[in-house]
């Protein structure tokens, strides 16, 4: 499998690695993008996975809640640019709210759905297009909802009112007061903020993810030398620390660094003398998981001129 120069920048952006490095990685790898970058993780190259969530994309989140319902929707824009324009904030803005009404989280039956002045969604983004000269895309949405409790949004870095680049919503079921929830909903989507879980419980991350995970762990405790029964130790507690890190419920609390959050739920409701139980969470930031075209304009010059 071929690649490019380009692969080489991206797994170095990706990895942190050194360039050299990240070129043999893919040498190696037979150009394989996804092995080169476990490859480099194996021999401790690779710098944080988290960077994979870096932000490859321009646009806004925006989040929006109505009584027990809360959506969250991402529209991506080619230029931050766009995303401080008057008029792609309130797109975005109507859209989300458009979202509260359409059932489950398919893009394509919100683009369906009636907007504000009696066209579509869909159509209305096409006006958009046109009138502000870029291209920009719906490219997701998620609905949290309980049946007796609260939706609490948040918008890390806001743009402008429920608009921004990492939006949060938690959904707390319970019977306590709207305030006390209210409260615990906006620290724990605070910390939903800052630590980037990709699940709620252990049970629910991916399983694929998991996998690679443990191909990783198996990797580098062979390189370790040590019996094989030591080794499958190594590997199970690597997989169980993953795993402990990216399930909410499991990590530890970033507002006091020790505490469990299934912990910080559960005393939250002793307190207020009612079940709470976080039920769900979405956590979305701007273009996470997409790969940003990056132009030479300097090349693209020379380019034309030769030409």
């Amino acid at each position: 499998m071929a690649y490019t120069a380009a692969d080489v920048k991206n797994l170095r952006e990706k990895t942190g690695a050194g360039m050299m490095d990240c070129k043999k990685a893919l040498d190696e790898a037979d150009g394989d993008f996804a092995a080169a970058e476990d490859a480099l993780r194996v021999k401790g190259l690779a710098a944080a996975a988290k960077k994979s969530s870096r932000t490859a994309a321009e646009g806004l989140v925006g989040v929006a809640v109505e009584g027990t319902k809360g959506v969250a929707v991402e529209v991506n824009s080619e230029t931050d640019f766009v995303a401080k324009n008057d008029q792609f904030q309130d797109f975005v803005r109507k859209t989300t709210e458009v979202a509260l009404t359409v059932a489950g989280d398919d893009v394509e039956a919100l683009k369906a759905a009636a907007y504000p002045g009696g066209t579509t969604v869909g159509d209305a983004l096409t006006n958009s297009v046109a009138t502000i000269g870029e291209n920009q895309q719906i490219r997701r949405m998620k609905t949290v909802e309980v049946a007796n409790g609260v939706v609490v949004p948040y918008m890390h870095n806001a743009a402008a009112p429920n608009l921004g680049k990492i939006g949060v919503l938690v959904a707390l079921e319970s019977e306590a007061s709207t305030d006390v929830l209210e409260n615990l909903g906006k620290q724990l989507a605070m910390h939903i903020a800052a630590a980037f879980p990709m699940a709620l419980t252990a049970d629910d991350l991916d399983p694929e993810m998991i996998e690679r995970e443990r191909k990783v762990a198996a990797e580098k405790a062979a390189e370790s030398g040590k019996p094989e029964n030591v080794q499958q130790k190594m590997v199970e507690g690597a997989v169980a620390k993953f795993a402990k890190e990216n399930a909410l419920l499991s990590q530890v609390f970033v507002m006091d660094n020790k505490t469990p959050v299934q912990q910080v739920v559960d005393q939250a409701g002793k307190e207020a003398g009612s079940k709470i139980v976080l039920k769900d969470f979405v956590r979305f930031q701007l273009g996470e998981g997409i790969e940003k075209e990056v132009s030479d304009f300097a090349a693209e010059v020379a380019a034309a001129v030769q030409g």
